[in-house]
């Protein structure tokens, strides 16, 4: 049999290989490679743990161009945090198209999070208006932290407020990140208060129903929803949805999982056509973006497989360089 190693990737060398704006401009390319039709990414499979309120998520991908294919195992078990575990937990499996040899295993979890705000990095890049300043974040969590990042990292974000039904977690959030991005940020006591000015508005809850109202929004905010990805779930309010240029990660996935689209289409208020673009459509110039000062524009991401294996592939080429990571031993077979 012969042997060969393949590279773990911890959740830490993930972070030192993958700094936000280079994630960033990772997923630009994903997308745009993905809605020019070069990458092949089939929907999902998920499998309820319904006993344990849990669901897994089975996503593979495959970049041809690339000569790279993988899959991504993520789970999300609602009751893990009071067991002191992580509610979303990954592994990322790497692999070499032209032999099908495993390259890298690596931590999902850091992965889902970076390239999840670095989507909406993207979104915010193309959608939000030159000048925006001022943020909004729902939800006080990981996934929260990434996606302010995210924004900060193409706009001059100068201030930024943030709402979680945790008083206690929003403070932290608001102390933590205003160390961190150096920035003015402040935990909001109501929806209303967090969306009051702000230009663009991330959303990243667990939230079933709407978090803010749609009277409260300003005209020209642009709007990140990366929370919901049932067809039952819904963060955004219908009459956001309604008026904004919407722009999807993927068509086929947000028309099976989006429920801030779904919802509102079963209820009749519009139609599959209202989906503007994809936003590899707006990184290749296909579609257009922001048509006015004005108008209200909302990225809706599910999270798509591409984004993992791009963002896997681009850990393991930075990585390696660096002396991140470690070999393991690996028997490919006779």
């Amino acid at each position: 049999m012969s042997s060969h190693t393949l590279r773990f990737f911890s959740a830490d060398d993930v972070r030192k290989a993958l700094p936000m704006a280079e994630a960033i401009e990772v997923m630009k390319r994903a997308f745009g490679q993905l809605s020019a039709g070069r990458a092949v990414v089939p929907l999902r499979t998920h499998v309820d743990v319904a006993e344990h309120r849990g669901v897994a998520l089975f996503m593979p991908a495959y970049l041809p161009a690339a000569g790279r294919m993988g899959v991504k195992i993520v789970t999300v078990f609602d009751d893990n945090p009071r067991r002191g575990l992580p509610r979303i937990q990954a592994l990322i499996v790497l692999l070499d198209a032209a032999t099908g040899s495993p390259l890298a295993v690596m931590d999902g979890t850091s992965v889902t999070a970076i390239r999840t705000g670095a989507a909406c990095g993207a979104a915010t890049d193309l959608l939000a208006r030159p000048e925006a300043a001022t943020a909004a974040i729902f939800g006080a969590g990981v996934q929260g932290r990434t996606q302010l990042e995210a924004v900060c990292a193409v706009r001059p974000i100068r201030r930024a407020r943030v709402f979680d039904p945790l008083a206690e977690s929003a403070a932290a959030f608001a102390r933590a990140m205003g160390l961190a991005l150096g920035i003015e940020i402040e935990a909001a006591a109501s929806p209303a208060e967090a969306v009051r000015d702000a230009d663009v508005v991330c959303t990243a809850t667990t939230s079933r129903t709407p978090v803010f109202a749609d009277r409260d929004l300003r005209p020209g905010v642009h709007v990140n929803a990366v929370g919901s990805y049932q067809p039952s779930v819904q963060e955004i309010p219908a009459e956001t949805v309604l008026r904004a240029r919407v722009v999807v990660d993927h068509r086929p996935a947000a028309l099976a999982e989006a429920g801030d689209l779904l919802i509102p289409m079963a209820q009749g208020l519009f139609g599959e056509d209202h989906i503007h673009a994809e936003l590899g459509q707006l990184v290749t110039g296909v579609k257009p973006g922001r048509a006015s000062a004005e108008e209200v524009t909302l990225f809706k991401s599910v999270g798509i497989a591409v984004q993992d294996l791009a963002a896997a592939i681009h850990v393991l080429a930075r990585g390696r360089p660096l002396g991140l990571g470690t070999e393991i031993p690996w028997l490919a077979g006779a």
